[in-house]
């Protein structure tokens, strides 16, 4: 190759090496700017989105009707959580009884506020209670209520009346059924006594073991107390000695019967005899009232159920020491005692 082949040659390579450089930086810088850019738009984009939102006033919506609150809401650009809720008032139905945060409370735009709203009452009408017994009714009510402000209650103490009803039976309300709740009512009741001399006949139950006797006693619903003394000669442990009135006396209904029973000859380790007493509240007409032992062991063992008119209460028991007596009227506990064996005087000597 000739020395001007060979100078061409060198031209050429420097104009290619030139021109693809030129391109090169050039790419290079185009690379570099598309960067720059994308950053400047996620920039641009992450500040928009990082901004704070508008901040506005929460009205006061509150004995606004529903639709009205979320009107006023929405212009604010907030947004309802409702929570619906039983009211004292009728009228207060579909309004808006509570909110949170409070009126003037400065916050963002898109915030969500707690409507509470009323549901009305929980009965609109006062029902007709004629026929049933008051306990029953005072039960339904306390149930109705126990999540809502009482909007009707039992005026107390009752009007009785003698009546061929059973005992406990609603004969007349007031105000009527039918009547609007509007606010709070009490209801006025007159409720039988029943029959003004009622007569019964006494069962037998001298010679019965005590738990026969009780048993029989809760079936009849007869008034009774207890006394208890050692068996003499030729009388049966544990079992009803005598009675006052006699067997198959008729006398007026809530006459007491006074039973005498023998204790125990022997009992095993640990068990105690005695007579559980407790004084009820006098009641108009007989209410039901149980009396149960739990035993150390946890079991629990019933003893009686009776319908009782109150005053005193008296019932023998042959129980392990550190038994629970349990007295209750109307599955409501009054009263628990503890029992125990009886302290030797003979160990307090050695003290």
């Amino acid at each position: 190759m000739g020395f001007r082949d060979r100078f061409k040659f060198h031209i050429d390579f420097g104009s290619i090496e030139g021109y693809v450089g030129n391109h090169l930086r050039f790419f290079i810088s185009l690379a570099i700017g598309l960067i720059v850019f994308v950053g400047i738009i996620a920039l641009a984009v992450f500040f928009v989105a990082v901004r704070g939102a508008e901040q506005t006033m929460v009205p006061d919506v509150r004995n606004m009707e529903l639709t009205d609150a979320l009107l006023e809401l929405q212009v604010k650009e907030l947004y309802p959580r409702l929570q619906l809720r039983f009211s004292q008032a009728a009228s207060e139905r579909g309004r808006v009884l509570e909110q949170s945060p409070e009126a003037g409370t400065i916050v963002k735009a898109g915030r969500r506020i707690r409507l509470v709203v009323s549901q009305g009452v929980v009965i609109n009408n006062v029902e007709n209670y004629v026929g049933r017994n008051i306990d029953e009714v005072r039960m339904d009510l306390q149930a109705l209520f126990t999540t809502a402000m009482p909007l009707l209650s039992l005026k107390e103490p009752f009007m009785y009346q003698y009546s061929p009803e059973v005992p406990g039976t609603i004969l007349q309300q007031s105000p009527e059924p039918g009547t609007t709740i509007s606010g709070p009512i009490a209801l006025e009741l007159v409720i039988s006594r029943g029959l003004e001399r009622e007569m019964i006949k006494i069962p037998e139950l001298t010679g019965l073991s005590i738990g026969e006797a009780l048993e029989l006693i809760g079936k009849s619903g007869i008034r009774f107390s207890f006394s208890e003394r050692p068996p003499r000669t030729g009388e049966k442990p544990e079992t009803v000695l005598s009675q006052t009135p006699a067997a198959e006396t008729v006398t007026e209904a809530g006459t007491e019967l006074s039973l005498v029973v023998s204790s125990p000859a022997a009992l095993n380790e640990g068990e105690v005899f005695g007579i559980f007493s407790y004084t009820l509240p006098v009641n108009p007409y007989p209410l039901s009232v149980s009396l149960e032992a739990m035993l150390p062991s946890g079991e629990r063992r019933p003893l009686i159920t009776v319908n009782h008119p109150g005053g005193k209460f008296t019932v023998p028991y042959r129980l392990p020491s550190e038994s629970i007596l349990i007295l209750s009227m109307l599955n409501r506990e009054l009263y628990r005692e503890e029992i125990s064996l009886p302290i030797d005087p003979l160990s307090l000597d050695q003290f």
